[in-house]
């Protein structure tokens, strides 16, 4: 059996996350910084994203690698938190040159979490350039913080049977290949462990002593077409690698990890998402196309999982550890 050893994300070279949040908002954002550049790509499945500078990332178009992913809650509101790392890198001197000085690529994705505490306290580009600081200063934390702090799942009957969920990393390396994922778990829908099929979060049943299934809600209510739920949902991610890969193939392979998402959220990409992957690939050593892509999978998949266990209760929501 092929040995896949689970590493810290610290161990990937040149590729530093950090976290800022306001806890008693209810909001924050996480950053990915590749400072040095990496290739990137991006996959958007959802139906209601809020999103920054992702055409950038077509294959076709000119910049060929990033500097940084801002992740972050706050709805549409939340995408200011890149320009404090726009900020950040250019005080030091990092970015696209264009001959008088440099532009940071900094790319983006925003959660929707304004229903869960003060819909006024958004991140902001203060809150931004704080994560870019706390960047590189160890193992970054995991659950309520950052782009997690205000994330939640199982909201198709909306905020009083839903469940607190968070913010989750995971890495693993096999050979000499590194695959990393951070990713804030949002969902419409519930939060399934890969190896066992069942619900960690979600949707609780209606004596809330439980998790229940939103997709049988949903089955109950099939013929309700003008069911109200949430407008902006969302799981936003980044999937890091040391390989080396072209624009093309990080595309690819953000598409491909979406299969990661579909493992470990039911139901997932609805109307009500915005489900986004981003890819970072610092370009260290050569990889299997396919071979990785099955390794993004798993890794998002188990950093979902994580997500949602290592979230606390807070603001009134339960999460997974009071079910465990």
């Amino acid at each position: 059996m092929t040995e896949v050893k689970e590493i810290k994300i610290t161990d990937i070279k040149g590729i530093k996350v950090g976290h800022a949040q306001d806890l008693e908002g209810a909001t924050g954002c996480t950053v990915i910084l590749a400072e040095e550049g990496a290739a990137a790509g991006v996959d958007v499945r959802g139906g209601g994203p809020a999103s920054r500078e992702t055409e950038l990332l077509r294959s076709v178009n000119m910049v060929q690698q990033i500097h940084a992913v801002m992740l972050s809650g706050g709805s549409a509101y939340g995408l200011d938190a890149g320009s404090g790392a726009m900020q950040f890198l250019e005080e030091k001197g990092l970015g696209f040159d264009v001959g008088v000085g440099v532009v940071p690529i900094v790319c983006g994705a925003s959660l929707f979490d304004l229903v869960v505490g003060d819909p006024k306290c958004r991140p902001d580009k203060a809150m931004g350039y704080a994560a870019c600081k706390a960047a590189g200063n160890g193992q970054p934390e995991e659950g309520n913080v950052g782009a997690g702090t205000g994330a939640s799942v199982g909201k198709f009957n909306g905020v009083a049977d839903m469940m607190k969920s968070g913010l989750g990393i995971y890495a693993a390396q096999i050979g000499q290949v590194q695959c990393a994922a951070v990713v804030a778990v949002n969902a419409l829908g519930d939060v399934i462990d890969i190896d066992t099929g069942k619900a960690i979060a979600g949707l609780m049943t209606p004596d809330h002593k439980g998790i229940g299934s939103s997709v049988e809600a949903m089955y109950q209510q099939i013929g309700d077409a003008g069911k109200n739920v949430f407008s902006g949902n969302t799981t936003i991610g980044c999937l890091i690698t040391n390989a080396r890969l072209t624009k093309a193939q990080c595309n690819k392979l953000a598409s491909i990890t979406h299969n990661g998402y579909a493992l470990a959220i039911h139901p997932v990409h609805t109307s009500a998402d915005g489900d986004t992957i981003f890819v970072l690939a610092t370009g260290e050593v050569e990889v299997g196309p396919d071979a990785l892509g099955a390794m993004a999978t798993e890794v998002m998949a188990r950093a979902i999982g994580r997500a949602a266990r290592k979230a606390k209760p807070a603001y009134g929501l339960k999460a997974a550890c009071d079910f465990e």
